[in-house]
């Protein structure tokens, strides 16, 4: 593969990549209701047989399309040999993995191209919610094919938030149904669905860089706690919270996190 992008093979690459999402959505849909294993790699962190299968194929399938990329999921040990490449897969097999185990539609594949530190191909893929989120650099997003838009909210106040819970200082936004894929929530901001996701933790990239790419698309606002840019392929593959806002609440979603942030940001 040539190692500059163009517009044409960066949407042929899109649809590869769709293509490899949808087969491995299909997978992880097929063996939903066996009796697979599953356990926890740290308190909290679950994964199961199906984690493992999905992300092996997703891996044979894209360095079959790309074997120049570096590569980086959530399923294989970290390898640093991919700061030096210019692309990066950026995988997470299945994101939501606790609504998989539960039986619960909220997980989806998660698959990004990154190039030169910049997502230039985003697709998830949801099977159980008969969903495939897309998008391409320059190129708008879409879910089923048809193109959608962030919201156009100004006023803090009253944007709606997918969680099961607000704390007591928050009470002034409003509760939507959470999925337990984040990917998934910010895609419910690309689709003005929700008005606001928001972290305050490290994260991985994994975790966001399909979804920021398709809510960057739609015209939402995707930043760290803090409202930096985030960047990709970094050496701890990790950023410090997460913001995905409309446009016009960014900078008061990061005024009312402020303190918070500064509170729980590693000194």
């Amino acid at each position: 593969m040539a190692d500059d992008l163009d517009n044409g093979l960066i949407n042929r690459l899109a649809d590869a990549i769709a293509d490899v999402a949808a087969e491995a959505g299909a997978l992880a849909l097929a063996r939903w209701t066996d009796d697979f294993a599953r356990w926890e790699k740290s308190p909290g962190n679950p994964v199961s047989d199906i984690d493992l299968e999905v992300n092996a194929l997703i891996k044979a399938r894209l360095t079959a399309i790309d074997a120049a990329a570096g590569w980086l999921s959530e399923e294989t040990a970290d390898n640093p040999d991919r700061l030096a490449c210019n692309r990066l897969w950026v995988v997470d097999p299945i994101d939501g993995t606790r609504d998989y185990l539960r039986g619960r539609p909220g997980w989806a594949v998660s698959i990004a191209l990154v190039d030169g530190g910049v997502p230039v191909v985003g697709v998830l893929d949801a099977p159980a919610r008969h969903e495939q989120w897309r998008a391409v650099l320059g190129g708008g997003a879409t879910r089923n094919g048809v193109t959608i838009a962030a919201g156009n909210r100004t006023d803090f106040v009253g944007s709606r938030v997918p969680t099961d819970q607000l704390p007591r200082n928050d009470a002034d936004l409003v509760m939507v149904d959470k999925p337990n894929s984040i990917a998934l929530r910010i895609g419910m901001v690309a689709a003005d669905e929700a008005d606001l996701v928001a972290t305050l933790r490290w994260g991985f990239e994994w975790d966001i860089a399909a979804a920021a790419l398709i809510a960057t698309e739609a015209g939402a606002k995707v930043s760290d706690a803090f409202g930096n840019m985030i960047a990709f392929n970094t050496p701890s593959a990790q950023a410090f919270g997460l913001l995905a806002t409309t446009p016009g609440i960014h900078a008061a979603a990061v005024d009312r996190l402020a303190d918070r942030a500064k509170a729980l940001a590693p000194r």
